[in-house]
């Protein structure tokens, strides 16, 4: 696969990619090299990762406790400790190989230790290849509030090596098309036909699949880098997505859902909203609601619940002047941003998600 040009630096692919990785750093001056991993990556990605490096560069590995409830300001500080303790300086370079709290997390460390380090992420999961490979977003979560604190810097290079789906299990895998369907949905209508049924796929689809996710991304970050415009639409489903996943990241007697869990939830519920606000064609809605009702598992939300989650989309980082501002589709393809929803309208769409299944 040919590498894809972002912002300011290359997305390279597998074979060729560990070429380009290792082609990168004979040319530069770095002091140190940094591995941050999670206790999962540490022990599936690490050796073949290492494997495929030729540099004679020193390195270190830096491990940090996996999952979204450890994405904070606490691991940033034992990272940024044991940085200074292994006397990192400016010229050293940080590599995040790990999924999207690994590469958020990792990046915004790098991009502030010592005001700033070069970095290079490698995702390893699903989400994070398609999601985490494009745009530069770091940063950690706020208590339970999602991505509050964070910069937009962009990595060096970022190295997609699909083989290490094979580590995942299907849930993340799961979790990961998500985000493909969103894709789909703002953007390509054809490339949401080619998801709706993902019986049969080989992993050599797939790999395509993710690289055509990833110039959908790329192309929508490439026209608005600062999210002033049409990049907001890549927020679709994450308005009451992120504030079900921090809903129930908050609670203990619920159960953890993984992001791209909560965001088709958020997707369902958002495209009953677009019905009723910009005419999404009640077909659309139908044929949307199928596909995620087939993907994934339904979760139940009582009266209360919904009224704490609505009190989370305060925190949504699209907001303005107080008005909490929706993402919303006009059809399979052509979303619309900056949309306003009445509470009496989310309701009924919890009401219509759970009456779905």
């Amino acid at each position: 696969m040919s590498p894809i040009t972002a912002a300011s630096y290359d997305i390279v692919f597998n074979e060729n990619g560990y070429t380009a990785l290792n082609t990168f750093l004979e040319n530069s001056t770095y002091s140190k090299v940094f591995i941050i991993v999670d206790t999962h990556t540490h022990q599936h990605c690490l050796a073949p990762f290492m494997g495929n490096l030729t540099t004679s560069i020193a390195t270190e590995v830096i491990e940090i406790t996996p999952g979204e409830i450890n994405k904070n300001i606490e691991t940033c500080s034992g990272v940024w400790d044991a940085l200074a303790s292994l006397n990192a300086d400016r010229r050293g370079l940080v590599i995040n190989v790990g999924g999207g709290v690994v590469t958020d997390l990792g990046g915004f460390v790098a991009s502030t230790f010592k005001r700033g380090m070069d970095f290079i992420n490698v995702p390893t999961t699903l989400l994070s290849m398609v999601d985490a490979s494009v745009g530069g977003k770091t940063g950690v979560d706020l208590g339970t509030l999602k991505n509050l604190i964070g910069v937009i810097n962009n990595p060096k290079m970022v190295l997609v090596d699909g083989a290490f789906l094979a580590t995942l299990p299907k849930e993340e895998l799961r979790s990961g098309l998500a985000e493909m369907y969103k894709h789909g949905l703002i953007a390509n209508r054809s490339y949401w036909d080619q998801l709706k049924n993902m019986k049969g796929l080989t992993t050599d689809d797939l790999n395509i699949l993710i690289y055509d996710s990833i110039i959908i991304k790329n192309n929508v970050v490439l026209e608005d880098p600062t999210e002033q415009n049409i990049r907001k639409t890549l927020n679709y489903g994450h308005t009451l997505g992120h504030a079900i996943e921090s809903y129930c990241l908050a609670q203990e007697n619920r159960t953890t859902l993984l992001h791209g869990e909560a965001i088709a939830i958020g997707m369902i519920l958002e495209s009953y909203l677009s019905t009723h606000i910009t005419d999404l064609p009640q077909e659309q809605l139908s044929e949307i609601t199928a596909v995620f009702n087939d993907m994934y598992p339904q979760v139940s939300f009582s009266k209360e619940d919904i009224n704490h989650i609505i009190e989370y989309l305060k925190y949504d980082k699209k907001n303005t002047n107080g008005q909490i501002n929706f993402v919303l589709l006009d059809s399979i393809g052509k979303p619309v941003i900056d949309k306003v929803v009445s509470n009496d309208l989310i309701f009924d769409a919890f009401e219509y998600y759970g009456e779905a299944f």
